[in-house]
């Protein structure tokens, strides 16, 4: 307790450096397989070997990862911007089957009844389609955001600081609550950040029932389950 009190400034900077890399790496996650889930969606020919191909990139192992971007991009191998694209990658995989999902849980009869009063394809997209595929595509995106705040702390095995220093540092110098303190944080942290999407999902779609929202969370979290971790 000691070396936590004294070291609070440590933590807390470790802390803020965690959640910014995460955050940068869940949004981008997002953005990217938005369009990916949909085209796997659209084009039901395509739709398993493009989401078998994506849903394969989780199980690259993190430093491979971190090499193949650095030969084949050129990206820096010990750099912030391998971590957080490398975690880019890894929610993608995770992040795309959901919004496949989330697509396919629409009503075909609602979707039916958009396009009879006239409603073009992309404004079907963002006025029926994606705000009725909400609840299953935030019970993936909080799986995502989990995942990714625990995978961060691989960062620090090359030079990229953040809470798995914590980890490191501790077991180099056998200082025991220093790596307890790094386990606590890194759970407060995805347990913060999903308190947060579940808020902003019941403000964003107050029509969606927390029955549903559970069940689409426990179907997330059994995919990601049998897909393995990095």
């Amino acid at each position: 307790m000691n070396w936590v009190v004294n070291n609070l400034d440590l933590i807390a900077g470790l802390a803020l450096a965690h959640l910014r890399q995460s955050a940068i790496a869940i949004v981008a996650a997002f953005v990217i397989a938005l369009p990916l889930g949909w085209v796997a969606w659209r084009y039901t020919a395509l739709r398993g070997s493009v989401l078998t191909t994506i849903g394969l990139l989780y199980t690259i192992p993190s430093l491979g990862l971190f090499a193949l971007l650095w030969a084949v991009f050129g990206i820096p191998y010990l750099s912030e911007n391998n971590l957080i694209i490398a975690l880019t990658v890894y929610g993608v995989a995770i992040m795309t089957r959901s919004v496949t999902d989330g697509l396919d849980s629409v009503d075909a009869a609602t979707r039916d009844a958009a396009i009879a009063v006239g409603y073009g394809p992309w404004r079907r997209f963002w006025t029926v389609d994606l705000p009725l595929a909400g609840p299953v595509l935030l019970a993936g995106l909080r799986v995502t955001a989990t995942s990714t705040i625990a995978l961060a702390t691989v960062g620090i095995l090359i030079g990229v600081e953040n809470l798995g220093y914590l980890f490191t540092n501790g077991l180099q110098r056998r200082i025991i609550p220093e790596v307890l303190a790094g386990v606590v944080i890194v759970v407060l942290i995805a347990l913060l950040f999903d308190l947060m999407l579940v808020l902003a999902g019941r403000l964003l779609m107050p029509w969606a029932s927390h029955r549903d929202g559970s069940r689409a969370e426990r179907r997330a979290l059994r995919r990601f389950a049998s897909e393995g971790v990095a």
